[in-house]
């Protein structure tokens, strides 16, 4: 048996006999790159305290991964098809490892930054990989099962990040949790070349870079005005990328129909299967995404839990996607895509729903039935709405659809982070002015806290230190009366850091509360649409290009 697999898949005679070893590794591909943003969630409040981080700061570094992931999928994903879909995975694995080290070893905010987009390149070259890879080497009877375990995996990982990432900041500093990524990509290269059979389209055109490069600018500018807009104000640089993806679209959507070989078929939008499993996949992750960035504040800073013991209580939430997953698959083929699709959706604004009884008694436990209603709905929509994705697309362009697929993803969790985490502000700033009103807490204390959860618990611990000092001054002095006044000074401090962080913790859960009735309505509205969108029977998968077509039916058989 040779080492290396050379053999391309185009060229099996029979479904290759590993498939199922090597999605093992495209899953492992997979679980890095998602676990790189929500193991960051947990790592941030270190990171911050260590260089220093103002708020612009932090953002950029959660988002300056999301912005070439984003942006360059499409393009690397029809340079795949093109040239090598494993190469394309094994490449984009080494460049994310490469930047891996380097925020490892980085000391500043704009170094990490720097790294963070480095790795956002890298996963830009293997998210499209994996499900090309997949859909290639997997006959069509097996690929929606595949897609199946492929979906899991990504459930596994957003729940998986901060179980990690906290058990590495028990012992270890923040860095670390850039540094684990180094072994396992070392490991999934050394996988790909050895279980991955390489695979390229078997016709496939001159690569039409202008739309490619087109495609790049109105998505970067998108979501950068995305990021932009909601945190820091809409300014000159929201404004200008907002014009920038207005123009970059239309420009894009004209080329595209005009162009003979397009870089993406954009009247594939007009089959209602196509891109109602497109607009399921963004409203799914925006709802995801946006709740996930609100849950593990309120878990880490509201109720106290530490970084590890905040992962492990997310862990419903993947283990509740297994199962959708393999509800999925025994449904679909029974009562049919949309029908399966609609229930996750419904499922999911559930689990918002039930997450507007948040209020600032409430404890893990209220929680939990949403976590496993989301994760449940998760499994349930997303395997479905994935494989007809990536059935719309020939075999010359698998690494084109892998890249629709997870540019929709990206794009729905961008919007949730930046919408439903701006709204979070917002009606946190505004519940706790109400919640600390007639208190004397200084001006610019109330601004500072108004900043984040995180800032208000910070500057009720520094009213706690104070009252501390008052104290043991009391302690140390000579005069009675003096010391009496220490006292009452230090009593009446203990007291209104108290005050401020139970004013901070009702101010917070009001905001869970309330943001998540807005993803409920904006989930609940999408899930209208995408029922009417779908239709209620199944269309048929495209034909295999000139030249595929006997290949195709031998490895269905």
């Amino acid at each position: 048996m040779r080492l290396v697999m050379t053999e391309p898949v185009e060229r099996m005679e029979r479904p290759y006999a590993r498939r199922w070893w090597a999605l093992l590794v495209l899953c492992l591909s997979l679980l890095i790159i998602v676990m790189a943003n929500t193991a960051l969630t947990v790592a941030a409040p270190d990171m911050t305290k260590d260089l220093g981080l103002s708020s612009a700061d932090l953002q950029w570094v959660i988002d300056g991964y999301t912005v070439p992931y984003a942006a360059l999928m499409l393009l690397l994903g029809a340079i795949g098809d093109k040239y090598s879909r494993r190469g394309a995975l094994v490449l984009g694995l080494l460049v994310f490892g490469a930047g891996a080290v380097f925020g490892y070893l980085a000391d500043s905010a704009a170094t990490v930054i720097a790294a963070r987009a480095v790795m956002g390149v890298g996963a830009a070259l293997i998210m499209p990989a994996t499900l090309s890879l997949l859909a290639a080497t997997f006959p069509r009877a097996e690929r929606a099962k595949a897609i199946v375990l492929w979906t899991a995996t990504a459930g596994l990982a957003i729940a998986a990040g901060p179980v990690v990432a906290g058990a590495l900041l028990r012992d270890h500093g923040w860095s670390s949790t850039f540094l684990i990524n180094v072994p396992i990509a070392a490991v999934a290269v050394v996988a790909a070349l050895v279980l991955v059979p390489p695979s390229k389209a078997g016709h496939h055109d001159r690569i039409d870079y202008v739309g490619g490069a087109l495609s790049v600018i109105w998505t970067g500018a998108l979501i950068y005005m995305i990021i932009e807009g909601p945190h820091f104000g809409w300014g000159a640089k929201a404004v200008g990328a907002a014009v920038t993806a207005g123009v970059g679209l239309v420009a894009f959507v004209l080329w595209e129909l005009r162009h003979p070989r397009p870089i993406l078929d954009v009247r594939r939008f007009a089959d209602r299967r196509f891109a109602g499993s497109n607009l399921a996949v963004a409203l799914f992750f925006l709802a995801v995404f946006g709740a996930f960035y609100y849950l593990t504040q309120h878990l880490q800073f509201v109720l106290g839990y530490d970084a590890l013991q905040t992962g492990v209580r997310m862990l419903p939430l993947a283990g509740a996607v297994f199962v959708g997953s393999a509800l999925t698959g025994w449904l679909t083929p029974r009562v049919g895509m949309k029908w399966t699709v609609s229930a996750g959706m419904v499922g999911g604004t559930t689990a918002l729903a039930l997450l507007t009884r948040v209020d600032a008694g409430s404890t893990y436990g209220d929680f939990l039935a949403p976590l496993i209603i989301l994760g449940l709905a998760i499994g349930l929509a997303l395997s479905p709405c994935t494989d007809a994705i990536m059935g719309a697309f020939p075999e010359s362009e698998l690494g084109v659809g892998g890249a629709v697929n997870d540019t929709s993803l990206e794009l729905g969790g961008s919007l949730g982070i930046a919408i439903l985490g701006s709204l979070l502000a917002t009606s946190y700033g505004d519940h706790l002015t109400d919640a600390t009103a007639g208190s004397k807490l200084p001006a610019s204390a109330l601004d500072t806290a108004q900043d984040s959860v995180g800032a208000g618990y910070a500057v009720a611990q520094g009213i706690g230190e104070k009252a501390h000092q008052a104290a043991a001054r009391a302690q140390q002095a000579g005069d009675p009366q003096q010391a009496a006044q220490l006292k009452q000074q230090a009593a009446e401090l203990a007291g209104g850091a108290r005050q401020m962080a139970d004013a901070v913790g009702s101010a917070f859960s009001d905001a869970v509360a309330h943001t998540s009735l807005v993803g409920a309505v904006i989930l609940g509205i999408g899930t209208v649409l995408v029922a009417v969108l779908l239709p209620r029977h199944e269309s048929a998968a495209p034909e295999p290009e000139s030249g595929e077509k006997e290949l195709v039916d031998t490895a269905a058989g």
